[in-house]
């Protein structure tokens, strides 16, 4: 029995280019709102093994902007109690993030002006974004569903995320 390989080339292609992020041409980031205060009360943990920092997402500042841009504060505490935050943006349908602004105890914000999108893939800089990106701001390429979702995911067990709810 002789078999056609045209269908299996066929269904290899389609799924190899389901993997490609689709990119807009057209795309323009919106302006990011000014970096939101935040409350070190609350914030849902990310564990990041071999880290000397704790780190966490303040819920109250996720958002996903009209440009498809998730935006949220990650707080760094030290083991000695310093705590920075790091205001970041995820572009999920190019697996990139930016950081729109520093925070340090005693000067509060620094605009991050003219930071570049980086790749999530920028070890070891993005650990907790890659993090953030993977358990909840990102359904594949696209953004979750919405900044409630996202809260939702990355408070969940891994094996509930992405659940509609």
């Amino acid at each position: 029995m002789r078999l056609s390989l045209l269908p299996v080339a066929l269904l290899l292609a389609a799924a190899a280019h389901a993997q490609v992020p689709q990119i807009d041409p057209d795309w323009r980031e919106a302006e990011a709102p000014p970096a939101p205060a935040f409350k070190l009360d609350g914030l849902i943990p990310l564990e990041i093994p071999g880290s000397a920092l704790r780190f966490g997402v303040d819920p109250s500042t996720v958002s996903v902007g009209r440009d498809g841009i998730v935006r949220y504060v990650a707080v760094a505490t030290s083991a000695s109690g310093v705590v920075n935050a790091l205001y970041e943006g995820i572009r999920c349908g190019t697996g990139e993030f930016k950081v729109y602004a520093r925070h340090n105890p005693a000067g509060g914000w620094n605009v991050a002006k003219d930071s570049p999108w980086r790749p999530l893939q920028d070890q070891p800089v993005s650990r907790h974004t890659l993090l953030i990106a993977h358990t909840g701001a990102c359904m594949g390429h696209s953004p979750n569903r919405s900044a409630t979702q996202i809260v939702r995911d990355l408070r969940a067990p891994a094996d509930t995320r992405f659940e509609l709810r």
